[in-house]
């Protein structure tokens, strides 16, 4: 069951002066992303096609990321009445789908498969905290927090089904934490930065990875405090099996605040014109 509904945001409470466009940017995006859950859930239950129990909380994890993608949208659309959420979900689909038609994970196990979902909830879930902390529009942080929420409860559901098939497939520490490791860098793969670009399409002549996962990551990249990358670095170790409050977690989480500041200056001068 969803633990909140769209209709229970105090939507007459948004206020127009306090919306930031940047924020505005990237939640046009995330919203058709959300939105486009159910396709990871045709995957995922091809993947897991004889676990029942797995298949039917992937169902119902895709309809509250359903729900996310609208109460996104609905919140986009008060701040730009111009934009249309509907029609630009549509475009996405178009744009951009995923391989569902498959029998086995990508990631070469279940377990491995369920390590990068883990890994897509722990960058949700510091996502939408950090974008919570960052607002001063009311709606949008009590949004934010209510998807950040459901998407720690996401890992959780995940990462509890993970040891039930590390148990029998064994995977090693360091091998899981190089699974882990590797998905967090696809974040800049095509996903995003086609979701920015058809939502923002007015900020570009065409389109153009480079150019469209610079300014989505310039933007979403500036947001992320030291706070955040302590939740997510004790959750990427957690998931691997090592401490995840430990001294290496507290160095690695220094470091990655170090490299996410580097990479958002260098995605900053990238849209710089020469």
């Amino acid at each position: 069951m969803k633990h909140w509904q769209i209709d229970q945001m105090d939507w007459a409470a948004f206020d127009a002066t306090k919306v930031n466009p940047d924020i505005l940017a990237l939640v046009k995006a995330a919203s058709v992303v959300e939105r486009n859950a159910r396709d990871y859930t045709c995957y995922l239950r091809n993947v897991f096609h004889d676990d029942s129990g797995f298949r039917d909380a992937a169902q119902n994890w895709a309809e509250e990321e359903v729900q996310h993608g609208d109460a996104l949208g609905k919140w986009a659309m008060l701040a730009d009445p111009d934009w249309d959420y509907a029609k630009a979900f549509e475009r996405y689909r178009d744009a951009y789908r995923i391989d569902t038609d498959v029998s086995s994970s990508i990631r070469g196990s279940r377990t491995g498969e369920l390590i990068a979902r883990c890994m897509v909830e722990t960058g949700t879930s510091s996502f939408y905290t950090a974008l919570a902390d960052a607002t001063d529009e009311p709606v949008l942080k009590a949004v934010c927090k209510q998807i950040a929420a459901d998407e720690y409860r996401h890992f959780k559901l995940f990462y509890d089904n993970m040891h039930r098939y590390l148990e029998r497939e064994k995977l090693g520490r360091w091998f899981r934490l190089r699974i882990a490791l590797s998905r967090v860098m696809e974040s800049e793969d095509d996903e995003l930065a086609t979701a920015f670009y058809i939502t923002n399409s007015e900020k570009f002549r065409f389109y153009d990875h480079k150019n469209c996962i610079a300014a989505y990551m310039a933007r979403a990249l500036s947001f992320y405090q030291q706070k955040h990358l302590d939740r997510v670095t004790a959750m990427i170790l957690k998931t691997s099996g090592l401490t995840p409050h430990s001294r290496m977690q507290r160095w690695l989480a220094k470091g990655m605040h170090a490299l996410i500041s580097w990479k958002q200056r260098s995605f900053a001068r990238q849209l710089q014109p020469a």
